[in-house]
């Protein structure tokens, strides 16, 4: 009678063995999913999950974070690349995300994928405006980022300090002294270009919402109105102005 009763003990205890060695690594895994509204350009807040969203192994410029482009102006790359993620996220908004940890700000660290499933992490490094961070990442993003190097993709087009030494205290050297270049979602006073004058519009303006601001062409946007007649602009004059 001994003999069936030690041998049920031992499979007893190997499945108990069994479920300590593969009860936790099933139990930390995470996946949350939800819409998605962007913090600034490595971090989703995400309805219905009380921690924000870290998107694992990708560092983006902070929100006060300034570059300089090819022809050597400055501009808002924080404000931009929280751009960026906004429209790869696109309007539904909605992400899944497998949390890769936890970071000391007690957020979720995750490689998030949109509906289409893209790869939010790899894309915002893809299209230049956030760089692999290697210390977290181990270089999963590298190819990535060669391939936004090699196109002067985003951040790559100009100059910047990468995100890690900007929160560490390190700046950009002085450029040409042109003002900072505003985007939109920042600053909303449109610097139109019409075929005779530079005019900005107001916020409120008739022609506000038809006018579309198109930054290759030298448009642009200010945060406010001295800024804009500094720079070369003039008021809307007349019910419909210039577009």
């Amino acid at each position: 009678m001994r003999y069936p009763s030690a041998m049920m003990f031992k499979a007893f205890a190997a499945l108990l063995i069994l479920a300590s060695v593969c009860g936790p690594a099933v139990s930390q895994e995470r996946i949350v999913s939800g819409r998605a509204s962007v913090v600034d350009g490595d971090t989703l807040a995400l309805e219905g999950v009380a921690q924000r969203v870290r998107l694992h192994g990708i560092d983006a410029p902070e929100g006060k974070q300034s570059c300089t482009n090819a022809a050597g102006q400055t501009y808002l790359c924080g404000a931009k690349a929280a751009q960026a993620l906004a429209g790869l996220i696109g309007r539904n908004g909605r992400v899944v995300c497998r949390q890769e940890d936890m970071d000391r700000y007690g957020r979720i660290v995750a490689r998030c994928s949109t509906r289409d499933r893209v790869e939010v992490n790899a894309a915002m490094v893809r299209s230049g405006w956030a760089v692999d961070y290697r210390r977290y990442s181990r270089g999963a993003y590298a190819r990535q980022e060669q391939a936004a190097r090699r196109d002067k993709a985003g951040l790559w087009e100009g100059r910047f300090v990468t995100p890690e030494e900007w929160r560490r205290g390190k700046r950009m050297p002085a450029g040409r002294g042109d003002p900072v270049i505003a985007v939109e979602g920042t600053c909303r006073i449109k610097g139109n270009i019409g075929q005779r004058a530079r005019i900005y519009h107001m916020p409120g303006s008739a022609a506000y919402d038809s006018v579309r601001i198109d930054t290759s062409r030298g448009e642009r946007w200010f945060c406010s109105e001295r800024e804009a007649r500094d720079a070369g602009w003039r008021p809307i004059h007349g019910p419909g102005g210039a577009s």
